[in-house]
C-alpha cells in the first residue's frame, strides 16, 4: 500500500503597518483578524512582519531595507538587493521596524505569499511583486477572495462576483501577461488590455442587470412576508449567528468555527412554530474594513434586517474586542439604512466565560441578554422573549363564526392564536389574537359570507 503525502498548505506571511491614524491595539487587533482571514483561505501563517510609517501611500508601500527583509523571507527571488545597509537611507524618519517569526518556525520554507494588512493600489501591488517575486494580496483581496469561495445561492454569487470584478478591473493592467504583450508592441498590448477591460464592462452590466431581476423577486418574497413579525440575526462574522439559528428555528443552517463560513441570508420560521408563525433570518456577517464594493452588493441580502421588527444583535461575548465589533456593525448598517425598532443584544457564547465575567458583563449591559447556544435553557428563554415582543405589536378580539361558514376556523388557526373558544348553539366564539392586518381581512371576509 502506497502512502500519498499530504500536500502542504501554502505559507503566507503578514504584514502590518502602523500609522498614526491606525496603530496600538486596533493594528495588533486587525492583525489577528487578517491571521484568521488567511487561515480561512487554507494558508498557513508562517510569520508577521510590522513597520510603523507616515502612512500607506508610499510607491512601495514599505521601506526599502523592509522590503529587502521580506524578501529574504520569500526566497529572494525578486528583483530586491539584500543591501539593507544603503537602502535604510530610503526609509520613512518615522519608521519603526519589528519582525515577528514564531520560534517553531524559524527554518520554515520561503513565504508563498504575501498579504498586507491594508488596502494597496495597483501600482502598489505590482511594484511589490516585482520587488518579491511572490503573489502579494491586500486585506480587501483576501476579503472578496473568502466570498467568493463562500457564495452559495445566485443573489450571493452574483453579489460577490460583482464585487470582485470592480476590484480586479483596475488591476488589469498590473498582470504579467499585459507586461509581456507590451513589450511585443505598444499597439498590440494596448489593444489587448482594451479588450480585457472592455470585457469587464460587459460582465459588469450583465451581472448587475440580473442581479436586478434576482432582487425582484427576492422583494416579491420578502412583500409576502411582510405581514409577518421577523427577526434578524445580525452581528460581526464568527460571533455565532448560525448556530443561534439553528438553535431557535430547528432548522440545519451551516455554521462553522470560521470566518464567514455563511454568506446567504437564510429565512426560517421560529420553532416550535408559533401562530401567527415568527420569521427569523440569519443575515451576512460584517468584519471591519469590510470593502465598500461588498457594502454595496449586500445592500439587497441586508433588507431583510432592514424591514425585520426585532434585530438581534449577535456578539462572541468571550471575544475581547467584540465592543470595536460591535461598532462595526452599527457602522454598517448605518450605511445602508437599516435602522430597526426593536433591538437586543446578545452575549453569546456564554460557557465560554466564568461566572464572573458574566456578572460584570451583565452590569455593564443591563438591557442584554446573555447566552449560549449549547444551553436548552437560554434557547428557551430566548425564545419566549421573542414571541412576547412579537404579541406586544397584537390585538386580541373575540370573533364570532356561524357553523355555516365552512373553512373559516381552520384558516384562523392556520394564522392566528387561539387564546380561547366556546361553542353556542348557532356558532363559535373564538377568542383570537393576531396583528391589525390579519384580523381586518378576516372581518372583510365574515362580510362576504
Amino acid at each position: 500500500m502506497q502512502l500519498t503525502a499530504k500536500p502542504s498548505l501554502p505559507n503566507a506571511l503578514l504584514i502590518s503597518i502602523s500609522t498614526p491614524q491606525f496603530k496600538g491595539d486596533e493594528a495588533t487587533e486587525s492583525l489577528a483578524e487578517l491571521a484568521r482571514l488567511v487561515t480561512t483561505l487554507g494558508f498557513k501563517v508562517v510569520g508577521t512582519q510590522s513597520q510603523k510609517q507616515s502612512s500607506t501611500q508610499k510607491v512601495n508601500v514599505l521601506g526599502s531595507g523592509k522590503l529587502a527583509e521580506i524578501a529574504h523571507l520569500t526566497g529572494n527571488k525578486g528583483m530586491v538587493e539584500d543591501e539593507q545597509e544603503d537602502n535604510l537611507l530610503d526609509e520613512d524618519p518615522l519608521t519603526e521596524i519589528s519582525s515577528e517569526i514564531p520560534s517553531n518556525d524559524l527554518d520554515f520554507a520561503c513565504a508563498d505569499v504575501v498579504v498586507f494588512d491594508c488596502d494597496l493600489t495597483p501600482s502598489q501591488l505590482r511594484n511589490v511583486e516585482n520587488q518579491l517575486d511572490v503573489e502579494v494580496f491586500d486585506r480587501t483581496g483576501i476579503i472578496i477572495e473568502i466570498f467568493s469561495r463562500h457564495a452559495r445561492t445566485k443573489t450571493a454569487k452574483l453579489q460577490v462576483e460583482i464585487a470582485r470584478l470592480n476590484y480586479v478591473a483596475p488591476r488589469l493592467r498590473e498582470t504579467s501577461t499585459g507586461d509581456k504583450e507590451r513589450q511585443m508592441g505598444k499597439g498590440a498590448g494596448e489593444t489587448t488590455l482594451e479588450l480585457n477591460r472592455r470585457k469587464v464592462r460587459d460582465q459588469l452590466a450583465e451581472l448587475k442587470r440580473e442581479l436586478v431581476s434576482v432582487q425582484d423577486v427576492m422583494m416579491d418574497r420578502r412583500t409576502q412576508r411582510s405581514e409577518l413579525f421577523s427577526v434578524a440575526l445580525i452581528g460581526y462574522t464568527n460571533a455565532g449567528k448560525s448556530s443561534m439559528m439553528r438553535a431557535i428555528t430547528g432548522s440545519d443552517v451551516e455554521g462553522e468555527n470560521k470566518l464567514f463560513a455563511t454568506l446567504d441570508t437564510t429565512v426560517r420560521a421560529l420553532y416550535p412554530i408559533t401562530q401567527p408563525r415568527i420569521l427569523v433570518s440569519d443575515t451576512v456577517g460584517f468584519i471591519k474594513k469590510l470593502p465598500h464594493d461588498l457594502v454595496a452588493s449586500f445592500h439587497s441580502t441586508l433588507a431583510e434586517a432592514h424591514d425585520a421588527s426585532l434585530l438581534l444583535y449577535v456578539v462572541d461575548a468571550s471575544d475581547p474586542s467584540f465592543r470595536s465589533q460591535l461598532e462595526v456593525v452599527h457602522k454598517v448598517l448605518a450605511e445602508v439604512g437599516v435602522e430597526g425598532s426593536k433591538k437586543l443584544l446578545v452575549l453569546n457564547k456564554s460557557d465560554q466565560l466564568s461566572t464572573e465575567q458574566q456578572q460584570s458583563l451583565m452590569d455593564e449591559f443591563p438591557d442584554a441578554m446573555m447566552t449560549s447556544t449549547r444551553n436548552p435553557d437560554d434557547i428557551s428563554k430566548l425564545h419566549k422573549y421573542i414571541i412576547g415582543i412579537a404579541q406586544e405589536d397584537m390585538i386580541e378580539e373575540e370573533i364570532v363564526i356561524p357553523y355555516t361558514a365552512k373553512g373559516i376556523v381552520g384558516e384562523i388557526r392556520s394564522s392566528m392564536s387561539v387564546v380561547k373558544e366556546e361553542y353556542e348553539y348557532s356558532h363559535i366564539k373564538l377568542t383570537v389574537r393576531s396583528s391589525a392586518i390579519d384580523l381586518e381581512r378576516l372581518k372583510k371576509r365574515m362580510l362576504n359570507l
